[in-house]
């Protein structure tokens, strides 16, 4: 894995704006970057990337079926008691998933370490599926990437594959977003395009204007009923909304991602992980902040539900101060305390990047990566960057 400056295309910002990725640059700077890509080698992805993205995910499962039938595991992991029921329903009936993100540190030698599972509604979706797929082939066809340049990424395709396969395929596949977040927004937009493109009907509705008639079902601002919903709100706080009795109840839509995504969203499964399959090679030691054994030097400290990089406490003694930390409104769930294991470190203009691999599973199967790199050693959402890979041979 390196990192090679590469010659921005003419006009990027004007392309990503044409095609609905609104969130390219930021108060601070551009988050899409241009001006290097990271570079794998066909062994890297074969023999440690994916067999890690699809190993971890094999563990998550087999963590969710234990979860099921554990009140503990359900408590620890900060799920309140009444959604508990609805959750095992859930996994009972097998509610398909669409996708699930796992965040690697990788780079340094060793095996890929997992750090995180985004496993509700998980972010940097287009960027990767799509956006990064354009800029290969823009790059191919001018000659900055080797002709024989490819990337590790059929996440596009998959995803039009699994809505194609999902039941129902007459009823409208409703896709739902804040108003107040446009990078929610572009998830959304680009998950129904996906779905237009398998052929299924859909529509939208802000999620400010998810309504109950009568009977307790859920209906858009014209009284359709909403059978399948594809949600970018995360399910912590959709169980808040006064929809949320109505949203995992009977006679409640089927929901992408499942209620039984829960279990894998909360930092309370890296715990789990590890307790179930310690010294997995690609697992790093976690526990939960009450525990004796929970680490006070060279860890992180990660609050249960917290997105984005907040309220992260890494602590090293080799840092200015001992520690970084990152700012925000999450931790009142609890916290887990993870072994410290720091991202990989690499060189560009005017400093230093720290880079993490964004590994997805798309319906089951490992289908691609993307790189995010941040100037500190945490990967935070003001100074995060999404830079495009391209593996060679």
């Amino acid at each position: 894995m390196r990192r090679i400056p590469v010659a921005p295309r003419p006009g990027w910002r004007q392309l990503a704006a044409r095609l609905g990725f609104r969130h390219h640059t930021t108060a601070l700077g551009a988050y899409w970057c241009e001006e290097a890509c990271f570079q794998f080698d066909v062994a890297e992805i074969e023999s440690d990337l994916r067999p890690a993205i699809e190993a971890v995910w094999s563990l998550c499962l087999a963590v969710m079926e234990r979860a099921s039938r554990d009140d503990e595991i359900l408590s620890s992991l900060g799920i309140p008691e009444a959604g508990w029921d609805p959750l095992r329903e859930s996994w009972e009936r097998r509610d398909p998933t669409l996708c699930t993100r796992f965040d690697f540190a990788y780079g340094d030698g060793g095996p890929p370490k997992l750090h995180e599972c985004n496993a509700d509604a998980p972010g940097v979706l287009y960027e990767s599926a799509a956006f990064q797929w354009i800029w290969l082939e823009d790059r191919l066809d001018h000659g900055v990437i080797a002709r024989e340049g490819d990337q590790f990424n059929r996440i596009h395709q998959a995803l039009v594959e699994a809505f194609a396969g999902l039941p129902s395929p007459r009823q409208p596949i409703h896709f739902t977003a804040s108003r107040l977040n446009i990078e929610d927004q572009v998830w959304a937009a680009y998950l129904r395009d996906c779905a237009h493109q398998a052929g299924r009907p859909t529509g939208f509705v802000a999620t400010e204007e998810i309504g109950v008639d009568r009977r307790g079902r859920l209906c858009d601002l014209d009284a359709r009923l909403i059978t399948h919903l594809v949600k970018a709100y995360r399910w912590e706080l959709l169980l808040r909304e006064e929809f949320g009795p109505h949203i995992a109840g009977a006679g409640a839509p089927m929901v992408l991602e499942p209620l039984w995504k829960l279990v894998l969203s909360s930092k309370g499964i890296l715990v789990w992980l590890w307790r179930l399959f310690p010294d997995h090679p690609n697992l790093l030691p976690c526990w939960f902040e009450d525990e004796p054994a929970a680490p006070t030097g060279r860890c992180v400290v990660k609050p249960l539900f917290s997105v984005k990089g907040r309220n992260i406490r890494l602590c090293d003694p080799t840092l200015p101060g001992g520690r970084v930390s990152t700012s925000g409104p999450y931790g009142r769930e609890g916290h887990v305390v993870q072994a410290l294991h720091r991202l990989a470190t690499f060189a560009r203009p005017g400093g230093e990047s720290h880079a993490s691999v964004t590994g997805w599973i798309v319906a089951g199967r490992a289908e691609g990566i993307g790189v995010l790199e941040s100037d500190g050693p945490v990967i935070d959402d003001e100074t995060c960057r999404f830079v495009p890979h391209v593996v060679l041979g």
